[in-house]
């Protein structure tokens, strides 16, 4: 692998899933941005979470969970606020839907002071690239401090954002939107999932979005579409459609970070990520984009194959993943 880090910043809360049986529920890690996280470092790329983690026993947990799994956590904060919760359904064919208790807690407290210094250059080199999305950029009032973050950081580092919309907390689409729209300017790498888009951009295909993203500032745009796979375009011209991969779904948690997560994985390790690079991720070719979608569809069928948010090692992926290709 490739030197450089990756930094996460959003949040890390803890899911509370269905059992298997019993109609009890039980306790998982989760959070979009702590998903990508756990989800780079399972890949094999050197990963900083810069989170609120809480110092009650949930966020203990977190706190392990992330370091079990090789994730940097010299630059989380140390929060006095609860962790946050997230309340899970699954419905019948296996499509997650959720809940929040966050009034108050961890997650959305940022100040600039505690985000001084995150971006320094670690024992594996200089942060190449910042991922960050869902509710964390959305929240008041650590929500301001963190979009500030990303445009600073766009100086030396690739931008990732995935809007990862969930419409019981985030409230009005309007100003969701407008928040998008002044993330395009920065970002260069953009996840979004057709789901989402139709709450966002009701009545838009995604075929039209993607143009349109990719013409505000990204370099790359992905709108996943669920078990039909993907579609990505670059800002060269390049559009392409890469199929999904056929599997027994026992839930979706989780499936779009390890997409994500691959995603950033497969242009960390084929050197595209940095502000030094950008010229070059731009231009990036058919193959190389398509390979790098592939396994970012297997990776998150893998995870769509097991409860909760448990994205694949590098092992799981290497070779590509030979589940067959939906419609196949």
């Amino acid at each position: 692998m490739r030197p450089g880090v990756v930094a996460v910043a959003g949040e890390a809360l803890v899911d509370i899933v269905p059992a298997p049986v019993g109609g009890y529920y039980e306790l998982a890690p989760g959070g979009s941005p702590a998903n990508v996280a756990v989800g780079l470092a399972r890949l094999g790329v050197p990963t900083r979470m810069l989170a609120r983690l809480a110092a009650d026993p949930l966020g203990e947990r977190l706190r392990a969970h992330l370091a079990a799994n090789g994730v940097d956590l010299a630059h989380a904060v140390a929060a006095r606020e609860p962790t946050s919760l997230a309340l899970v359904s699954v419905d019948a064919e296996g499509v997650a839907s959720y809940d929040f208790r966050v009034d108050g807690t961890a997650d959305w407290q940022w100040s600039a002071a505690e985000l001084e210094g995150v971006l320094a250059p670690g024992s594996t080199g200089p942060v190449v690239a910042v991922h960050s999305g869902s509710l964390a950029l959305t929240t008041p009032p650590g929500a301001a401090v963190l979009r500030a973050l990303l445009v600073r950081a766009a100086a030396e580092a690739t931008i990732s954002y995935d809007p990862n919309c969930r419409p019981l907390l985030m409230g009005d689409p309007a100003r969701v939107r407008a928040a998008a729209a002044e993330l395009l300017a920065t970002a260069d790498v953009v996840k979004i999932s057709a789901e989402d888009l139709t709450w966002l951009l009701p009545g838009r295909a995604p075929a039209d979005v993607l143009d349109d993203w990719l013409g505000r500032g990204p370099a790359l745009v992905a709108v996943t579409l669920g078990p039909d796979g993907v579609l990505a375009g670059t800002a060269s011209g390049l559009r392409t459609r890469r199929p999904g991969r056929r599997v027994a779904v026992v839930d979706t948690v989780g499936a779009g970070d390890s997409f994500s997560a691959a995603l950033l994985a497969g242009l960390h390790r084929r050197g595209l990520l940095g502000a030094a690079h950008r010229a070059a991720l731009r231009a990036i070719d058919a193959a190389s984009l398509n390979d790098v979608l592939d396994d970012a569809v297997a990776a998150a069928a893998i995870t769509c194959s097991r409860r909760g948010a448990d994205p694949p090692t590098a092992g799981e992926l290497a070779g590509r993943w030979q589940a067959a290709p939906t419609g196949s």
